[in-house]
């Protein structure tokens, strides 16, 4: 979930990664806009996620009237379809949780606007059938940092989720978590030395700054090293990796920062008016 109907990074999957064509098995209601989909069975098998934190998936979604989407071959060069065949409707999205022993899978959908991978999630049911390439990516919290600092949108909760609940115990954490109002936010799994600051956008949607960034700003700054995480909106993420670079001083070995989706635009528009590609904007590696 990304981008607000799903996430953008920046390398194209590696040749060796698998496809699976997976049964929806439940759909519940997080909040007013969050949907969790559990999809899983037998035709998960082998599938390997669970290793690291914020691993992505690249989920294929059916056309309408289908029940199942063609799922292509992944080489060197990405994404190869059957001659004359349509390519499906292609979103990434976090791991929110992966069960090896029941073969279940969990992805966490915002749910707003009309994009197709949120009309899909709005209208699925047990049984429908999606399509699948992945684990990829991922990130390990350092356990090298004193202290981390932890950042972002809705679009980014299910990857801060998967964070926090990979840091090592006793470690130091600020986490800043945006949403639309009280009502979105989630309970999350932080340890004793974790603090969660939830900020609301209310009326002010995304007028710059927003609260997400005022909040980043206005932290405290812990001793010692530092190492950020930071995922959301891609303009907004954009003024925070500057603070954290140019005010803070973070280097880059230091600051993992990544643009999901850019306000007012779906995804094609944003990368043919920035020229981003099918991937990351801003991501720090």
């Amino acid at each position: 979930m990304r981008r607000a109907d799903g996430n953008v990074r920046s390398r194209p999957m590696r040749a060796g990664i698998e496809t699976y064509l997976a049964p929806l098995l439940r759909v519940t209601a997080l909040t007013p806009r969050m949907l969790r989909l559990r999809v899983g069975g037998e035709s998960l098998r082998g599938f390997a996620a669970g290793r690291c934190a914020d691993e992505r998936v690249k989920l294929f979604f059916p056309a309408p009237g289908e029940r199942a989407p063609v799922l292509p071959e992944i080489g060197p060069t990405g994404l190869r379809y059957p001659e004359g065949a349509q390519p499906p409707h292609a979103r990434n999205y976090t791991v929110r949780r992966f069960d090896p022993d029941t073969l279940e899978l969990d992805l966490d959908f915002v749910i707003h606007g009309a994009g197709r991978a949120c009309e899909w999630a709005r209208r699925a049911r047990p049984g429908d059938l999606l399509g699948i390439a992945g684990p990829a990516g991922g990130y390990t919290p350092s356990a090298a940092a004193d202290a981390h600092l932890i950042a972002g949108d809705e679009t980014a909760l299910p990857a801060i989720a998967t964070i926090v609940e990979r840091l090592t115990p006793g470690a130091r954490a600020r986490v800043i978590v945006e949403v639309a109002g009280p009502e979105e936010e989630q309970p999350l799994d932080a340890g004793p030395g974790v603090d969660v600051t939830w900020v609301h956008r209310g009326a002010a949607g995304w007028r710059a700054p927003t609260p997400l960034e005022r909040a980043v700003r206005s932290v405290e700054w812990p001793g010692g090293v530092v190492h950020a995480w930071v995922a959301g909106e891609a303009g907004v993420v954009r003024a925070i990796r500057r603070h954290l670079r140019d005010e803070r001083g973070l280097g880059r070995e230091a600051l993992d920062a990544s643009g999901y989706w850019r306000h007012g635009m779906t995804v094609e528009q944003w990368v043919e008016a920035e020229g981003v590609e099918y991937a990351a904007e801003e991501r720090d590696e």
